[in-house]
């Protein structure tokens, strides 16, 4: 290693990447007590980026899993020939595993794979601004963060919402003698909205009959009288009568599936 890839590194530091180098070529050698040693001495760096995406629904042990695994693929893949020290090289790659386990293993409703992703650099972002601001950030703080617009980072905030679905027995707040739950405060359906909305169809419907079919219609089926009943009524013969009926129905069977 030249003076010059040197230049500004701490001893410690510099003794560190020779000691990873070694490693890594005993390892390609076939060694894996090499490889478990790596592996070992980078788990620190593991167990602290999962730190970085802990959420209050994952379990931690479930993260540094997912932080080990990326771990042990940039133990396996790293070349150390290339001059890029092993950490560098470690970082995004674990950082990469855990974002792809947020991504598609923790949504209860899945959103686009980009939305996902915009959600995640949001929170990120919102963890960060916590402490450097002492405030809750914006959505303006956010947005100039992650170099979106303001209305790209509230669809991602929406969308973290479908994170987790939540119980309709879930207790929204505590009451004397009991609790409401999310169920609770859902209305029911009303069964005049679907009178009301046939209503309105039919009479849309029966416009292109005219008023002697219209209340012929009307007799049948909202009065529920018989045909002879409805002859007596507008002044015809039953048989008259039938035929109307059957010819209305047949022109609103047309018409309404034309």
């Amino acid at each position: 290693m030249s003076s010059t890839q040197t230049r500004g590194r701490t001893p410690d530091r510099a003794r560190r990447q020779r000691q990873d180098h070694r490693l890594a070529l005993r390892q390609q050698a076939g060694e894996t007590e090499a490889r478990r040693e790596l592996i070992e001495r980078y788990m620190p760096l593991a167990r602290s980026l999962a730190l970085r995406y802990r959420r209050a629904s994952e379990p931690l042990d479930d993260l540094i899993q997912v932080a080990s695994i990326g771990l042990v693929k940039a133990v396996d893949r790293w070349d150390p020939e290339r001059g890029l020290a092993f950490s560098s090289y470690a970082v995004p790659t674990i950082l990469g595993e855990l974002r792809r386990y947020f991504r598609d293993s923790t949504w209860d409703v899945r959103p686009a794979r980009d939305v996902q992703e915009l959600c995640l650099a949001v929170e990120e972002a919102r963890d960060e601004l916590w402490l450097e601001l002492g405030r809750s950030p914006t959505v303006r703080d956010l947005a100039e963060r992650v170099g979106r617009a303001p209305e790209e980072v509230m669809e991602a905030l929406q969308a973290s919402d479908g994170r987790s679905l939540r119980s309709l027995d879930a207790p929204v707040h505590e009451e004397e003698g009991g609790s409401a739950s999310a169920g609770d405060l859902i209305g029911a359906a009303d069964p005049e909205y679907e009178r009301v909305e046939a209503g309105a169809t039919l009479e849309q419907l029966t416009s292109i009959l005219d008023d002697r079919a219209r209340e012929i219609l009307r007799l049948r089926f909202e009065e529920d009288m018989l045909q002879s009943e409805i002859a007596a009524r507008v002044g015809c013969s039953q048989m008259h009568v039938s035929r109307i009926l059957r010819s209305s129905l047949e022109r609103l069977y047309t018409y309404g599936h034309g």
